[in-house]
């Protein structure tokens, strides 16, 4: 991986350009999640925490800490409020002093239709011909795979 220094000077007007544009796609789409989230009564946090649980698969807290991108002490927070709704539970982990986090029932039908909610395209996406779709997935996984 390049590291970001070099990566800035090295971004053509282009380049600039289609992030940009990429950027205010993205930022859209977060404050539509964000609307619809909070009619389950969840902030952004809380549904892509309950998206990385997977049913019958517990997960360190540690572990869903690094996949949210955060600090392990934010995560307990996040956590705290998913167990008060009964959509969690922390349960020792096979390292006594690791806990886990498991969904619960109610967990799971919640994450089922977060998951649903996180994974439709936006209207500027789902709006575009069949062949534009194509061409933006194609270039965008060629873009990922460097």
């Amino acid at each position: 991986m390049q590291p970001m220094a070099t990566t800035v000077k090295q971004a053509t007007p282009l380049a600039r350009e289609a992030w940009k544009l990429l950027f205010e796609l993205g930022r859209k789409k977060h404050g539509r999640l964000a609307a619809a989230l909070a009619e389950l009564e969840l902030t952004p946090a809380q549904g892509h925490a309950l998206r990385l649980l997977e049913p019958d698969r517990p997960l360190a807290m540690s572990e869903l800490a690094e996949a949210l991108y955060c600090h392990a002490s934010n995560v307990t927070g996040i956590v705290d409020r998913l167990e008060a709704r009964g959509l969690v539970e922390r349960r020792p982990g096979q390292d006594r002093r690791v806990k886990t986090l498991a969904l619960t029932e109610a967990g799971a039908a919640v994450r089922e239709r977060v998951v649903e909610l996180m994974s439709a395209p936006p209207p500027e996406i789902a709006g575009l011909s069949a062949a534009d779709q194509r061409a933006l997935r194609d270039i965008l996984t060629r873009a990922l795979a460097r």
